[in-house]
């Protein structure tokens, strides 16, 4: 007897258990079908971003842009001045071809990446000289290419007479000094546009 009842009860406990689950599931589901924008609960994107973002450590978009120039600069001086240095016949040959390659790279690589970095559209335009698209857009950015090398050999001149020795062109340093270089010219630029906008809207 005392086997049956506790067949029994377990039996009737195991029936309001499933009975449970299924109130409990159906009511999930009304919940969703019945939701509408009204009675749907809103939550700010940094709610939303804690439990979108895997990682907790994440870079400034400014430091993300001035990491990605340093490795391009530094690449073409591996590749232009530690490469091609020993084909080409003069310094100024290869002060040319590094303002073209210069020129290239951020047309084709460096831009390419730094929109690839935004978050919002045009997020980094300031980061960049040039954004005319298309062959004009190549082309200005091949003569910008020459104003940088033009700045840097300069900023290296400048450099050799205040130490008062000469030192190589490496990459580590070339992409710093270029990248500096282009800091600098950014900074004329959006300060230049911003007297602009302002004279504009006056």
């Amino acid at each position: 007897m005392a086997a049956k009842r506790d067949h029994d009860n377990k039996t009737a406990k195991d029936t309001d258990i499933s009975a449970n689950y299924y109130e409990l599931h159906t009511d999930a589901v009304s919940n969703l079908v019945e939701a509408t924008k009204e009675n749907t609960p809103r939550y700010t994107s940094e709610e939303l971003e804690k439990y979108t973002k895997h990682h907790k450590f994440s870079l400034p978009m400014w430091l993300k842009v001035c990491l990605a120039k340093w490795w391009g600069y530094g690449a073409i001086c591996f590749f232009v001045f530690w490469g091609l240095g020993i084909y080409l016949p003069s310094q100024l040959d290869i002060i040319f071809v590094a303002g073209i390659i210069i020129g290239m790279a951020t047309n084709l690589v460096l831009n390419h990446f730094i929109r690839g970095f935004e978050k919002e559209k045009n997020e980094n335009q300031k980061r960049m000289m040039v954004h005319v698209p298309g062959v004009p857009g190549f082309l200005l950015d091949i003569l910008y290419g020459f104003l940088l090398i033009f700045l840097v050999v300069s900023v290296y001149g400048v450099l050799q007479l205040i130490l008062g020795f000469t030192f190589g062109v490496e990459p580590i340093l070339f992409g710093l000094i270029t990248l500096g270089v282009d800091a600098f010219c950014l900074f004329v630029k959006n300060y230049l546009m911003e007297i602009r906008n302002r004279f504009h809207h006056a």
